[in-house]
């Protein structure tokens, strides 16, 4: 029976929380190498609700301290494509201070493995999950437009480097496509413990919504699906009725029946919670919406002229030799074999790749001083 811990806890307080939960669900940290990954969207305040509180991580960056391992990394990709905008994430949210020296852009470099081939028969994820021998997830009580929940299954979305989660985004098709989808990537690398900020929840159309709720507590748990049915619940709504929870239990991640999970603490509903359309219709039908993932699942790398120094450092650190140097001799970008992980863009010694929408490269190669 999988079991999940509902602690009361506030940010000045949650160090107790965070210690009781690894208590819970003990972790063999010690000499191990251990990555922490915070739910970390974009660039938003901690009072905003949007990504994990940095009290929050930086009571389990202590905790995992005390267990002395081998290496501590915190990391996550958020859903942004320029140089610079992972740092600027974790800085402009308070995350990076909160990382106590232990941050890394986890986005420079992945290992391909086999996917859906119905959606992309390989995505990219970043190495430094797959090389961790204990992944801590960090997700965020929020509700989602497309998902309808933001909790610890969806949270391993971000284990996926670059464009690839708008590309994914738009194969699904449907919300109950992309409800599947997100359950195979988070089971390509399943996290060993989750610990989620539940002191200040999101409801409404998240998972950027502006409506908040003081919920006031930390849920902890060694099984995602388990955490999820727990949220769901807290939130008022049934647990089965998720496609993202059906399909990790037809997978054997874990089972959502309230009556196989025993609950460490108290189960409170939650008042009159705003969910999301259960349908997961609201991102799928906003056009606004839709026309950002499109522009981004388009994005390919190519090379400024004037910056290119042909180094080649893209071209050796591309997963799927996706690039090659042209006869001009800038980097060129097979579209068909890229797959947007933007590695290229984040290993550039001297930022001359950019994200654009793909067209061939027929420039001449200007004269260098």
């Amino acid at each position: 029976m999988s079991r999940v811990l509902i602690e009361p806890a506030d940010y000045a307080t949650c160090l107790a929380a965070v210690r009781k939960a690894m208590k819970t669900f003990p972790q063999d940290l010690t000499g191990k190498k251990v990555l922490i990954k915070p739910n970390v969207l974009r660039i938003a305040q901690p009072e905003e609700g949007i990504v994990t509180h940095p009290a929050v991580l930086q009571a389990v960056v202590q905790a995992v301290k005390e267990e002395d391992p081998a290496s501590i990394i915190v990391g996550d990709n958020p859903g942004l494509f320029n140089y610079g905008d992972n740092e600027r994430c974790f800085e402009q949210t308070g995350l990076m201070q909160a990382a106590g020296g232990y941050y890394q852009n986890i986005g420079t470099e992945s290992v391909q493995m086999d996917f859906d081939p119905t959606l992309l028969p390989q995505v990219g994820v970043s190495k430094a999950v797959l090389d961790a021998d204990v992944v801590i997830s960090l997700p965020k009580f929020k509700t989602h437009g497309l998902t309808v929940i933001t909790g610890a299954i969806k949270n391993s979305y971000g284990i996926l480097p670059g464009g690839l989660k708008a590309k994914l985004h738009k194969a699904a098709g449907t919300p109950e496509r992309f409800q599947e989808a997100i359950v195979d990537v988070f089971r390509l690398r399943v996290p060993d413990l989750f610990i989620m900020d539940a002191v200040l929840g999101m409801e409404g159309n998240g998972p950027a919504s502006p409506d908040l709720r003081d919920i006031g507590c930390i849920l902890a748990a060694d099984n995602a699906v388990a955490m999820d049915a727990v949220m769901s619940a807290m939130m008022g709504l049934e647990p089965g009725r998720l496609r993202s929870l059906q399909k990790a239990r037809e997978l054997g991640l874990g089972d959502f029946d309230l009556q196989n999970i025993e609950i460490i603490g108290k189960l409170k509903h939650i008042p009159d919670f705003k969910l999301p359309p259960l349908s997961g219709e609201h991102h799928m039908d906003n056009e606004e919406i839709q026309g950002l993932l499109g522009a981004k699942a388009g994005l390919k790398p190519q090379a400024d002229p004037e910056l290119c120094t042909a180094c080649a450092e893209c071209i050796e650190h591309c997963p799927v030799s996706a690039l090659s140097m042209g006869n001009d001799g800038i980097p060129e970008v097979d579209a068909d074999t890229c797959i947007t992980c933007f590695c290229c863009q984040e290993m550039c010694p001297e930022k001359a790749m950019s994200l654009q929408e793909f067209r061939p490269q027929t420039r001449p190669r200007p004269g260098r001083p």
